[in-house]
């Protein structure tokens, strides 16, 4: 009867161990998977913004350094790979965006234009998703820092070879919104 307690006690003890453990490693694949959708959504901005210049520089001809700029910072995003790379390239790329609107502004054939306004809904419909996508992440990178933390998952990380993530910042709080597209 000893024995059967016993053993009862220890299969107890292995499964609170793999439930330790798979929890861990489900935390940590749900981060790997935020990461993923911010990189999708970061993407098919970065995938937008030529058609965007190409489009406004059909109007603008004389806004050079504006679509250098852009055109500078998209290859910075695209570029990037850590969190904190990434999270300024995004700054850099939305300061660059905002400046490519504001001439966007100056001219209201552009504003009239079909394929402007197109690519303007589509940029915005994207920041959308640019934000809930960080948003999810940053979710998901508390869940798993939380984890990592405390006891009793603290005890495992190591084992299971987690760590804690880096959350993602915006360092510049202007760029924290998403560019006003409204025309």
């Amino acid at each position: 009867m000893k024995t059967l307690i016993v053993l009862g006690i220890l299969a107890l003890i292995v499964l609170f161990l793999i439930a330790q453990y798979n929890k861990l490693i489900r935390l940590n694949i749900a981060v790997d998977e935020a990461w993923s959708q911010i990189e999708v959504q970061l993407k098919r901005r970065s995938d937008l913004i030529p058609n965007l210049v190409e489009t406004v520089k059909g109007y603008a001809t004389h806004e050079k350094t504006t679509f250098d700029a852009v055109i500078t910072a998209r290859a910075k995003a695209t570029t990037a790979s850590t969190v904190a790379d990434v999270a300024a390239a995004d700054g850099m790329l939305t300061q660059a965006l905002r400046g490519l609107l504001a001439v966007a502004e100056a001219y209201p054939d552009l504003k009239a234009s079909a394929n402007f306004l197109s690519l303007q809904e589509e940029l915005s419909t994207t920041e959308n998703k640019v934000a809930f996508s960080r948003q999810f992440y940053n979710d998901n990178v508390r869940s798993l820092n939380t984890a990592v933390k405390t006891v009793p998952t603290n005890l495992f990380s190591g084992f299971a070879k987690v760590e804690e993530r880096e959350f993602y910042e915006v360092e510049d709080p202007q760029s924290r919104q998403a560019p006003n597209v409204n025309f």
